[in-house]
């Protein structure tokens, strides 16, 4: 095993010293619950552990009104969920189904299982996560059919919400100061795929994002609110590795792409996302290496002004990268908007025919 980096090594060290501090005070373990997914012969759990004076409240905000919770959104700032304290190495019992499970949480709290034998039939399930003798939570897992052939992949920054992440400060803006009532979703994306998963029942959705861990309760209240379909997040962990002071986005894109081919593999998914960041070059390489696995790529192509936000200067269609050049097998498909994305989708998976005005790259 690679010797960890100096920059991991602070880190560990400064949360262990923290912890044990804190726990001295009282401070326990609470679990704070991600939806999970899976088929329904194994299914991958995930939560975090944070250490919190008042372990109960968790109870309390679950059972909050949706009134209650959209108030509570226009108080809150992204800054408090990055001050938390993450819960390492502590002992987790998680019951999904038929299988009880022990483990532990890992440097960064995180607890990522996946479950086989489990025993529960397709639609939404409960797993439940209990540690250090606290009551257990509820997580919600989605089993997906094995009849199931059709997905979502959705991006999240810029993809549903705008966020400009690509520019440093802009991103910092968005993620520790605006109160989260404040953020604009991408015009008529819940719609387009509201829309898609109507058409395709028990078709799941998963947003792909390299975004924190730490931002999954705001971005889940932000999808809830929207009205987004709900689904799993696949965050990642913006702390140093045992590489670098900061892990590669692009990285875990792409092992998530290929995960989620080999957990669900009768799926074949529509990967969605924007010409800001790495989409198109990532699905591409995706498309490309698993041709059988991708319907169509849709790519919402970001407006001059948030092309200069992004890149500080304007983008030319010709610098989208490998993600422009057209796959043998995938259509392509590009527009503004949801709106736009949706009509030529629905070309793109052969449920409208071809008119004179829609160009789909295929």
């Amino acid at each position: 095993m690679a010797q960890p980096h100096a920059a991991a090594i602070l880190e560990d060290r400064w949360n262990r010293a923290k912890g044990e501090r804190l726990r001295t005070r009282g401070w326990q373990g609470e679990v704070v619950t991600f939806t999970g997914y899976g088929s329904t012969s194994q299914a991958r759990v995930l939560a975090r552990v944070l250490l919190t004076r008042h372990p109960e409240h968790a109870a309390a905000d679950a059972a909050a009104s949706d009134i209650e919770l959209y108030r509570a959104m226009h108080v809150r700032r992204g800054w408090r969920s990055f001050l938390s304290t993450p819960g390492t190495d502590l002992p987790v019992t998680i019951t999904l189904g038929d299988r009880t499970v022990n483990t532990r949480t890992d440097r960064a709290g995180i607890i990522d299982v996946t479950i086989t034998g489990h025993g529960l039939d397709a639609g939404w399930q409960t797993a439940r996560i209990a540690t250090s003798g606290r009551e257990e939570v509820e997580a919600a897992v989605r089993i997906v059919a094995d009849d199931v052939t059709f997905g979502i992949v959705s991006d999240i920054d810029d993809t549903v919400i705008k966020t400009m992440l690509p520019r440093p400060m802009i991103a910092a803006w968005n993620t520790f100061v605006r109160h989260e009532g404040t953020r604009n979703a991408v015009p008529g994306m819940a719609t387009t795929y509201r829309e898609l998963l109507r058409d395709n029942t028990g078709a799941p959705i998963v947003y792909l994002s390299t975004g924190a861990w730490n931002t999954v309760p705001q971005l889940t209240r932000f999808l809830r609110d929207k009205g987004y379909p709900a689904g799993p997040l696949l965050m990642t962990d913006w702390g140093p590795t045992n590489t670098g002071w900061f892990r590669s986005g692009q990285d875990h894109k792409r092992a998530a792409l290929h995960r989620l081919a080999r957990e669900l593999p009768s799926i074949e998914w529509v990967l969605v996302g924007d010409d800001g960041q790495h989409d198109p070059a990532i699905y591409g390489e995706f498309a490309e290496q698993r041709p059988e696995k991708v319907r169509a790529i849709a790519i919402r192509r970001l407006s001059a002004t948030e092309q200069l936000l992004s890149h500080f200067t304007p983008l030319a269609q010709d610098d989208v990268g490998a993600g422009r050049r057209k796959l043998s097998s995938v259509p392509i498909c590009r527009a503004s908007d949801g709106y736009g994305l949706l009509r030529l989708l629905r070309v793109a998976l052969g449920q409208l025919p071809v008119p004179n005005d829609v160009v789909v790259e295929d």
